[in-house]
């Protein structure tokens, strides 16, 4: 079961279609779906996040806590609305388009996709664009 909270103003009127794409990019990835929150919140609410549990004083789009097990995809997954636009603004992107990759995102951390490194940021921001693709 994929949910959607919002700790702040964002309404997500698209959120029907959002589950059923991700729930085919979990199948298309040969994963099941276990429960996965995506909360969706502002800056200082994820920055406040990222210092009490990753010791990072930075502000960011998206953290993920991955509580998959084997094949089965669980977890809760902040994201900050504010970067998201900021991001969207940055990479002259549609909010839209740049709200979605940031979902998918947090989906293929969880099928074991990183991005820590060169390539694997390139290999990540592949598989986004495959399924931001499918999607619109």
């Amino acid at each position: 079961m994929i949910e959607f909270h919002s700790e702040n103003n964002f309404e997500f009127e698209e959120s029907a279609f959002a589950k059923a794409w991700l729930e085919k990019v979990i199948a298309a990835e040969e994963k099941e779906l276990g429960e996965i929150n995506y909360i969706f919140c502002d800056d200082e609410y994820l920055h406040k996040i990222n210092m009490d549990f990753l010791n990072h004083d930075t502000y960011t789009d998206i953290i993920s806590f991955d509580y998959s097990q084997g094949a089965v995809l669980s977890g809760d997954i902040y994201v900050s609305t504010q970067r998201v636009e900021e991001n969207a603004k940055t990479f002259k992107a549609a909010f839209k388009e740049e709200f979605f990759r940031v979902l998918v995102h947090g989906i293929l951390h969880y099928c074991g996709y990183k991005d820590k490194t060169e390539d694997q940021a390139k290999e990540m921001r592949d598989k986004e664009d495959y399924y931001l693709n499918k999607a619109f």
